[in-house]
């Protein structure tokens, strides 16, 4: 969705709700939500327009795409919220929804309507600021392989350490990425999660799904370079 002038992106977050042979859903039973800076609140009204439009255009054939607007000024948040957890882990309807989001946008554009749910839940997820992972963010996609804790924290995108010893990244440190970022919502902005690879040298834990036995550039360049795992 390509927006106004006037509205400022500020990523879109993938949630990944209850996958369930009860649940009917396209493709992983996943859903995202964008985040966007709105200084006139009464562009919201042609925010929505826009975000119907993109929908009814782009929607695959045979889906039930739904949307769910809510701002931080919003009552019932709460609520919104503790749908979104809800369904991670349990099946839930359109009246839930529905009664979710009752103070907030929701609305249903084909199918079933059933778009609704993983609309409200994705909102929910993202408001809560402890969930999913970033599918856009900046420049996301043109991060090169190798780069530096300070180049990522300029970006925008925090850094944790997944190292036991709680180790901290040092702003110089090197950071192979694999060439394909994706950080996590935490504490309500986008963190990489990295492990460490030897002296100064990090690891981003996520990587693109790839085919066994096909050794990354990363893997080359860590027989390379001589880097190995910490003791």
């Amino acid at each position: 969705m390509r927006l106004p002038e006037e509205y400022c992106c500020l990523g879109v977050v993938r949630q990944q709700l209850l996958v369930s042979d009860d649940i009917p859903y396209t493709s992983h039973n996943s859903s995202a939500c964008l985040i966007a800076d709105i200084q006139d609140a009464s562009l919201l009204t042609k925010l929505i327009e826009e975000a119907v439009s993109h929908i009814m255009e782009y929607a695959a054939e045979g889906s039930d795409p739904g949307l769910c607007v809510a701002t931080e000024k919003d009552a019932a948040l709460d609520g919104i919220v503790a749908f979104g957890q809800r369904c991670t882990h349990a099946v839930s309807t359109q009246k839930q929804a529905l009664h979710a989001a009752r103070k907030v946008h929701l609305s249903g554009h084909g199918g079933t309507n059933d778009g609704i749910i993983g609309a409200t839940a994705a909102v929910g997820l993202t408001l809560s600021g402890w969930s999913g992972r970033y599918v856009e963010f900046t420049d996301l996609r043109n991060w090169p392989e190798r780069t530096t804790i300070a180049e990522l924290n300029g970006s925008g995108i925090g850094t944790l350490s997944t190292d036991r010893d709680a180790k901290v990244p040092s702003p110089n440190d090197v950071v192979f990425t694999h060439g394909w970022l994706r950080p996590r919502l935490v504490g309500h902005r986008p963190v990489l999660f990295v492990k460490p690879q030897g002296e100064s040298v990090w690891e981003n834990i996520d990587r693109k799904r790839r085919k066994k036995d096909h050794p990354t550039s990363f893997d080359k360049q860590v027989e390379e370079t001589g880097l190995g795992s910490p003791s």
